[in-house]
């Protein structure tokens, strides 16, 4: 595979995972932070859990130990919390 066609497939997913996210930041439910995460998941209501590429090690595989006995997906977003928090903050229809 062609290095322009492999960032061209990770940019597109990317902007998929951004429009998503933004939809349900604007129309979903969600939770924000670590503690919040932590008991969403012990009371089996999170769906799916998103962690940023600087989430602390041990506060990562701690999530993901409990996202696997909740069996609750756990994807890793290929940005870090700032990027987060500006999707989080841009309305769906202008992202």
């Amino acid at each position: 595979m062609a290095p322009s066609t492999t960032k061209t497939t990770v940019k597109k997913n990317a902007e998929n995972i951004n429009s998503r996210l933004s939809m349900v930041m604007k129309t979903g439910k969600y939770v924000l932070g670590y503690k919040q995460t932590l008991k969403s998941l012990l009371n089996g209501k999170a769906k799916l859990v998103l962690l940023a590429n600087n989430t602390p090690p041990l506060r990562k595989s701690e999530i993901e130990y409990y996202a696997m006995l909740a069996k609750t997906g756990v994807h890793h977003y290929n940005g870090n919390n700032i990027e987060l928090d500006i999707i989080r903050s841009v309305p769906a229809d202008s992202a």
